[in-house]
């Protein structure tokens, strides 16, 4: 049971200390929460990162949360404190995750501001997610600082080995961060990172709701000595909320370290599967579509220190293998029946070094990323003796697409009492454009007038390779087009972030210049199939703010934990040589989007949490307001939770002619050992 605590003086965090001999005495009386900020960046981001707990195996502080003032990572290549970050980055964090009323990983990026999450099947089946009006294919997403992004299509990049009990952040990059990430960093980035514990412990779970839908799940932590390790696994099926959205989905993730005195060590792996009714997900000429997905991922990296000149290297491994098969109608097999098969092979190796000098920190590092796909309808036509069969149907890959991406990377960082200047440079050479390096600049600078305020303005060039799908796909709903131009962007920012005892906000501009940009559109009013196309110059113009309010910053009892409330808008300009009828992605931005969440007390250990949703989708799509809600009973070692997605019932539609389902009640509970 809660214990209620009177007369209790507010708790002192320290952001410096003194030398003098009286600076503690002001402390007596009161409680002292002493706590280390660690941090990691997107780029080379581990899960060893900020935390919401500090691990001290005898301190008294062990079962307390500490509360750090500032929970933000940066993006810049070589590791910057939180306060010397030049970067807007939005963390989710573990403690948000676990109270959301979300079945997946999908489900909490919807309520971030300036993430446009286009969900097709239920529980996070397949999901287009994109930043500040992009589109799914112009974001890069990582887990634990790995690509796991596809050349194939940005369909299927949100199909993660891990659950919500996994992670312990969720880190939101927005805008173009190609110095950073590569060139696939069009309009931002997602970084999922995993938890790491210090302990050997067990969790169960499971859960089960509408539509027949059932889950269950577990983990082991194993700590020996200096190698921890974490294996997770789980299994989901349902009905489905609409017709022909039933799905069955299986996860296994494993992760390692080894902590040395002068290198570390961190490993993963993982796969995917799923299987699940299409239905009218690639066209409303038919609504009894198939997929089935499966996808490997594996990385190994280092981490090397000591070396002269405070040198740190970091090399990296990393590869992952994806199958799709697809079918326009259940059951029917065959290319003249809409049948494919796709298989991409993703491998590469990555080193980044950083080093402290007297200028500065300067970081220098390069990624070698090879990309292949063996299919019956994506790349170039081989000749029958180089045709490879396909395990479990009588066809085979007749074709093969092949490319390899070279990026080097500089940045340099003045860090300054009140200043961060990060300037940075990729330099980027792909096989299927050729005519050797091609050059994105990129400029970060923060200012800090006061304690707890922070302004930026950045300024960043990107480019976007078009997707196998883009280029090949030919069939009764889209045609593909070997001729496209990659897209270009610079991009504009101005943001502030200030965070005072009890609340905190953020707010942000932004202007995004496209050139070259692609979409999926019908031509004329009698046009059949979508057609990929350079549309021409594409202008995003933006801004958002985010308020929260932490009463309990202030009076410990209150019962409200938190109030949060955010608002983004985008305008969008478009100018093209070429009459466009209709448009798929790149025209269906999201002009206005609200979020709004509380989270309060009930009574004994019974916590509830409620988030809105409104939001306008431009290109005929009608505004709706999506409500949901979460009851949480946490005890000890255990949880329970019931939680409503869409408690109004309404049916609304975010893509296309794929229509949502209505009130999706869920059960569960989840135990530790």
């Amino acid at each position: 049971m809660y214990q209620l605590y009177f007369k209790r003086q507010p708790a002192i965090r320290f952001s410096r200390f003194s030398r003098k001999g009286y600076a503690l005495f002001a402390c007596l009386g009161r409680e002292v929460l002493v706590g280390v900020l660690s941090v990691a960046t997107l780029a080379n981001a581990k899960a060893e990162g900020i935390g919401a707990k500090t691990e001290l195996a005898t301190d008294s502080l062990t079962r307390r949360e500490l509360k750090l003032d500032e929970v933000v990572v940066t993006g810049s290549r070589a590791p910057l404190t939180a306060l010397q970050s030049a970067k807007m980055v939005t963390v989710i964090s573990r403690d948000e995750i676990r109270r959301a009323a979300a079945t997946s990983i999908q489900d909490i990026l919807k309520l971030a501001q300036g993430v446009d999450v286009r969900q097709r099947g239920p529980m996070g089946v397949q999901t287009d997610i994109s930043i500040n009006g992009g589109t799914f294919d112009q974001i890069t997403i990582l887990l634990n600082g790995m690509d796991i992004g596809s050349p194939q299509t940005g369909h299927n990049a949100a199909d993660f080995p891990v659950a919500l009990e996994d992670i312990e952040r969720i880190e939101v990059l927005e805008g173009a961060a190609a110095r950073v990430f590569g060139s696939s960093a069009f309009s931002g980035a997602i970084n999922i990172v995993t938890r790491r514990e210090a302990q050997n412990s067990l969790g169960l779970s499971s859960e089960g709701g509408s539509y027949g839908t059932i889950a269950a799940g577990g983990f082991l932590n194993l700590a020996t000595g200096k190698v921890r390790q974490r294996m997770s696994g789980g299994y989901g099926q349902s009905d489905g909320g609409t017709e022909n959205t039933y799905f069955r989905m299986r996860r296994t993730f494993y992760q390692g370290d080894f902590s040395g005195r002068r290198f570390d060590l961190f490993w993963q792996a993982g796969i995917t599967s799923k299987d699940y009714g299409a239905g009218t997900f690639y066209g409303l000429k038919s609504d009894n579509q198939y997929e089935a997905t499966r996808r490997l991922i594996a990385s190994v990296g280092g981490r090397l220190r000591g070396l002269p000149a405070s040198l740190v290297v970091e090399p990296m491994l990393y590869g992952h293998r994806d199958w799709d098969h697809y079918q326009w109608i259940k059951g029917k097999t065959g290319a003249a029946a809409g049948e494919n098969f796709h298989r991409t092979d993703v491998y590469g190796a990555s080193l980044n070094m950083h080093l402290v000098w007297a200028l500065g920190r300067t970081a220098l590092g390069g990624d070698l990323r090879r990309e292949r796909i063996r299919s019956t309808a994506y790349g170039e036509r081989l000749s029958p003796e180089d045709w490879r069969g396909i395990h479990g149907s009588s066809r085979q890959y007749e074709r093969l697409g092949e490319r390899t991406n070279t990026s080097i990377f500089l940045e340099h960082d003045v860090v300054l009492r009140r200043w961060t200047l990060s300037m940075g440079l990729l330099a980027n050479g792909n096989s299927w454009l050729g005519g050797g390096l091609r050059f994105y600049p990129g400029i970060d600078l923060a200012f800090r007038p006061a304690t707890g305020w922070k302004l930026f303005a950045s300024w960043n060039k990107a480019l976007r390779l078009p997707t196998y799908t883009d280029l090949y796909i030919s069939n009764r709903a889209q045609m593909g087009d070997l001729h496209l131009r990659p897209e270009r962007v610079s991009t504009f920012r101005l943001g502030a972030n200030l965070r005072q005892t009890g609340w905190e906000a953020r707010t942000g501009v932004f202007y995004s210049r496209g050139r070259d940009m692609i979409d999926w559109v019908f031509e004329t009013s009698a046009s059949t199939r979508y057609h990929a196309l350079n549309i021409g110059r594409l202008d995003n113009m933006g801004a958002s703010v985010d308020v929260k309010w932490l009463p309990r910053e202030w009076w410990p009892l209150c019962p409200i934990a938190s109030v949060r409330l955010g608002y983004a808008y985008i305008h969008q300009r478009h100018d093209t040589s070429q009459p466009i009828f209709r448009s798929l992605y790149a025209l269906e931005y999201l002009r206005h989007q609200l979020t709004a969440e509380v989270d309060h007390h009930l009574f004994s250990r019974l916590s509830a949490h409620w988030a809105l949703r409104w939001q306008r989708r431009m290109n005929g799509y009608h505004p709706y307001a999506k409500i949901d809600g979460k009851l949480l009973w946490t005890a000890r070692r255990f949880s329970l939770f019931l939680q409503a997605d869409n408690l109004t019932a309404h049916r609304y539609y975010d893509l296309g002619g794929v229509r949502q389902p209505g009130l999706w009640i869920m059960a569960g509970g989840n135990v530790r050992f």
